[in-house]
């Protein structure tokens, strides 16, 4: 989908049952590093203090390009199975959207690819790489398939497009306009961050499309306590929406404290609690374009 949330392809692939996968060599070994947000919003910050555009890549089916060095074996998928060998079992080469060494795999051959042509790794964000060339300076930040990059030289940027092209197979170039659910307005002044379809999503989720609109999201005496003896209510429910909530957070400080101040009640939620988070969602109704301007 794109930042509309409109379906703009569909896909169809093979993926491995990775919850019933049975344990084996280097079963282990799957950690993969993930960019934060907070590396995303200090790259858009030094971005916009440099006066780089940053742009975006997205690598058609990238954990198929992971290499797996050890011997994995799938069943053959429901309605593909062979008549002839039905006890028969697929052998991977590469790895396979949904087993466990797939993303550590793909993480691993990028990454080497990208070192092996002067790239340096960042010694606290490793999912950062940045290239230098006499006084101009080419950035990556990776996020399992989704990619962004920047640079002080247009001419850099064109260079690890075609670079890119030339070993993997790619979709979607173009400036930075949504990522991890966050959509970014870049300007010639500054960046906008915002999560507006994120947030229309949160409403349409829980079913508070027709909340009543709040000027602010906590009453300033209303009072939560751990001592509440009110009705309990749905902890899984409760939970989820404050998940939700937090993940706002990154672009929405206006709701941090409130968030936070609820999120301390998670192990036994009552109603007085869920009113509190349900008026956080009433504030959010009306203020859906709210953002950060970096």
């Amino acid at each position: 989908m794109n930042e509309q949330g409109e379906v703009t392809r569909n896909k169809a692939r093979l993926v491995a049952q990775g919850y019933s996968q049975q344990e084996g060599i280097d079963y282990t070994e799957i950690f993969a590093a993930v960019a934060r947000l907070e590396a995303i919003r200090l790259l858009l910050s030094y971005a916009i203090n440099h006066g780089i555009i940053l742009y975006q890549i997205d690598v058609k089916s990238a954990f198929l390009n992971g290499v797996i060095e050890e011997e994995v074996f799938v069943k053959q998928p429901p309605g593909f199975e062979d008549l002839k060998h039905p006890d028969h079992v697929f052998k991977l080469k590469n790895s396979l959207y949904g087993s466990k060494q797939a993303p550590r795999a793909w993480y691993d051959r990028l990454s080497n690819f990208l070192i092996i042509n002067d790239f340096k790794r960042g010694q606290v964000d490793t999912t950062l790489l940045r290239k230098t060339l006499e006084k101009d300076m080419l950035v990556v930040q990776i996020y399992v398939e989704d990619i962004i990059f920047g640079s002080t030289n247009a001419s850099l940027c064109k260079e690890f497009s075609k670079l890119m092209q030339d070993e993997f197979e790619m979709s979607m170039m173009g400036e930075l306009k949504f990522f991890l659910g966050i959509q970014v307005n870049q300007f010639n002044k500054g960046v906008y961050v915002h999560q507006t379809k994120y947030t229309k999503e949160l409403m349409k989720n829980f079913k508070l499309e027709d909340c009543k609109v709040m000027n602010t999201p906590m009453h300033p005496t209303f009072i939560l306590s751990k001592e509440d003896t009110g009705t309990k209510v749905d902890q899984k429910l409760y939970r989820g929406m404050i998940g939700s909530l937090l993940y706002l957070t990154a672009s929405r400080p206006d709701i941090l404290f409130s968030v936070y101040l609820c999120a301390r009640f998670q192990s036994d939620p009552r109603e007085s609690h869920l009113t509190a988070v349900n008026r956080i969602f009433s504030y959010l109704k009306g203020t859906t374009n709210l953002g950060l301007s970096i």
